[in-house]
Parts: structure tokens; sequence; C-alpha cells
């Protein structure tokens, strides 16, 4: 089934809606005329067609007078009734809920719980509840002679309709409580996409930044070189002397403009592609913090002893500032930072003095769209998709992530690790 959602609307694709509709057609075109026409069986035959016409036109009128590519949650609605309408019809004149087929009446409202909203999907729970009261009480007899056949005391009777209205509404949730998390994982790592391609394009305008820098480094430095010439042989000219300070300024803003750009203005042009240790990583993502945040960034690094450098990684360095940002985001004043790597490993630690993870969501770390029910800490804490796309960028670095609140500080701890193996190989 393809989804397709927007903020406030919900849709899926026609063509999948009608190609289900002319299978269900045809199985009851199939299972009406074998059992009148091949088992013998007695009941009113024409007008069970005329119902399963009903269908067929709902569906022409699908694919010739519904334009529209995607059926929206209203129009969906309408056509699902439909079939809950048409089928409850047929079953009420083949012997209601004592027809073997009525579990088939289930099938629009699952289908529409993982695909519609709340309020579609629950008015058509309670149709089909309501169809299924209807037929327990009110319809025709099975088709002769196997009703004849057909004895069973109140007790079983009842309890058909009750098993299919716990089966619904059982499976309608657990629909629904899959369809909600698929939604919100997609929605995650689309976002986690967008992230990652802006920051793909910032790096491929921060090279070419670089680039243009160092290039015009020299031509800019002659400029400046003559200009000062001039205005030693012209210094008595007020005028043109005014003009040469002019075009000596406008160099330097040149030169300024063009270090504001690049990257790291001291490195090379190949600087962007550079190989680095991850001693080096943390030291510029934590470098970045230092610039933007009053609190304390506490880097260890005695245990570093694999200094071995690795393929520069966008995936990698924005997954770690995500944990660190994270830390730098709930610390009270210090964010700990120790990073420990030896032949086999390679282990960071990221920890904060904050108030730690909630108890509640601490199982669930990792997932997006997270919140606490505690009403003091709800307003302190995000939805966790930073941590989301933290986790899910190193963790398709072949790092593994463990969550946790920290045993010798008040904080939150995450423990990043790899085989070094995998991590110089990336």
């Amino acid at each position: 089934m393809k989804f397709f959602e927007t903020s406030k609307y919900h849709f899926f694709k026609k063509s999948t809606y009608i190609n289900l509709r002319w299978i269900g057609i045809i199985g009851q075109l199939i299972s009406v005329n074998f059992v009148y026409f091949f088992l013998n069986f007695n009941f009113d035959f024409i007008i069970c067609n005329l119902v399963i016409f009903l269908g067929i036109l709902s569906n022409l009128f699908l694919i010739f007078i519904y334009k529209k590519t995607q059926l929206s949650d209203r129009s969906a609605f309408i056509f699902l009734v439909i079939d809950i309408l048409q089928l409850g019809a047929l079953l009420y004149l083949t012997g209601g809920v004592t027809n073997p087929f009525i579990i088939f009446l289930l099938i629009p409202s699952i289908f529409s719980s993982s695909n519609l909203s709340f309020k579609t999907n629950s008015l058509l729970v309670f149709l089909t509840i309501v169809i299924i009261f209807m037929l327990t009480f009110y319809s025709l007899d099975l088709p002769s002679p196997i009703n004849d056949h057909f004895h069973v005391s109140p007790y079983y009777f009842y309890s058909i309709p009750i098993s299919l209205i716990i089966a619904l509404i059982f499976l309608n949730y657990l629909a629904m409580s899959f369809g909600t998390q698929s939604r919100l994982r997609r929605e995650a790592l689309a976002k986690m996409e967008e992230v990652m391609a802006t920051e793909h394009e910032l790096l491929s305008l921060g090279g070419q930044a670089a680039a243009a820098a160092h290039s015009l480094g020299t031509p800019l430095s002659t400029i400046k070189i003559i200009a000062h010439d001039l205005e030693k042989q012209f210094k008595d000219e007020e005028d043109i002397k005014k003009d040469i300070e002019l075009l000596s300024s406008q160099v330097e803003r040149c030169n300024e403009i063009l270090r504001r750009l690049t990257l790291n203005p001291v490195e090379e042009d190949e600087f962007i592609d550079k190989d680095l240790s991850m001693k080096d990583y943390l030291g510029e993502i934590i470098s970045s913090f230092k610039e933007i945040s009053q609190k304390k960034f506490i880097f260890n690094h005695d245990q570093f002893s694999n200094i071995k450098k690795i393929t520069k990684s966008i995936e990698i360095v924005y997954g770690l500032r995500n944990f660190i940002g994270n830390a730098n985001k709930f610390s009270k004043e210090a964010i700990y930072i120790n990073l420990k790597s030896d032949s086999e490993i390679t282990e960071i630690t990221v920890e904060d003095d904050g108030n730690g993870y909630p108890k509640d969501v601490l199982s669930k770390i990792g997932e997006p769209y997270l919140r606490t029910k505690d009403p003091i800490e709800k307003t302190k804490t995000g939805l966790g998709l930073g941590l989301f796309i933290g986790k899910t960028l190193l963790e398709k670095n072949f790092a593994s992530i463990n969550c946790r609140n920290s045993k010798t500080r008040s904080g939150a701890e995450v423990v990043i690790k790899w085989n070094n193996k995998d991590l110089f190989n990336i």
C-alpha cells in the first residue's frame, strides 16, 4: 500500500484501492454463483447479484469519474462505507452472522486503521459494529439445504458477534499502533535525510569557498601591494590618494569575506577532504560548541593510543555533534567527553551533569518523537529526534550505541563504540 501523508490529510493511492475492490467483487461473484449453480443452494440469487453489481458501479465511478490519483480521507471514508454496507447487505441475504464469510466485514475498517485518520477509522469501526449487531438479530436464513442441518445453542450463536467485535477492536488498535510508529519513523528518517543533504551541500559550498579564498589570495595580495606603491607615488594628490585608499579597503574587504566563507582559513585547499584521527574529529566538534556555549567542555583523551586516521565522514561528524549537542543542551555546567582507543576498539563516552534521561523514556531512547509523561520534566525535554538521527547515523557507520544515566555523575551518558576493523574501513 502506497501511503501519502501531509500534516493535515491522509491519502492512499486510488489504483491500489480499486484493484483491491476488484478482487473482493470477483470473489463475491464467484462465491454467490458457485453456491447457486454448482451446489444448488436455494437463496435470493438475483438480489445478491444486484448488490454485487452496485459494488461494480462504485468501482467504475472511481475509475472513470473520480479523476484524482489519490483518495483523500473523506473520499476513502465514503467508499469504505459503501463497501461495508454492500457486504452487510449480502450477508443479510445469506444468513447474517452464521454465514462464514462474515469475517470479511472486518476488512474495510482494518484497512483504514493504518492509512486514514483516527476519526475516520473510529466511525468505520462503529458502523461495522452496528452492522454486526443488526446481522445478529435481523437476517434471512442460511441458504437451504444447509439451513436444515445448522442448529447451534444460543451461547454459540451470540459468541460469534462478540468474537467478531473483539477481533475488530484488537486488530484496529494493532494496525493503528504499528501505522503510527511507522509514520513517525518515516518522518524522522526523511528529516535525517534532509539534514544530511543540507550538510553535504554546505560542505560542498564550503569547499568551493575555501578553494576560492586560496586561489584568489595571490591576485588580491598583488593588487594590495600595487595599491600601496601607487599610494606612495601619489601621496601629494588628494583625489587620486582617496581612490587608491578606497581600492585598498575594498581589497581588504574581499579578503575578509573569503575568510568568513572558508571553513578553515589556515589550511590548504584540500583540507576538507583530509582524513582525521578520532581525536581530531572530536577536537573540531568541541571547538565549534565552545564558540556558542558558555558551558565547560572537558575532553579527556589520555587513553587514546591509536592515532590512525579514518576517512572523513559527514555521517560520523553529524552523529557525534548530535550527542555532544544534546549533552550541551541538558547539562548544567559541564560536558565530559572521554576518548579511549587501542588496537581493537575505539570508544567515546559523552556525559553531562544534568538530570539524566527520564525513567519512562530510558528504555525507548533512540526512537523518534519521545516525550516523558512527567509534567515537570516534560517542559525541559525535546522529542528525541536528535538522538534518533545521531544513533541512526552512527549505527549506519558500524558503531554500537548505549544510552543510559551516568553512574558517576547526575546526568545522561552515551557510550559510542567501534571495532577498529570496522571504523578504519568506512
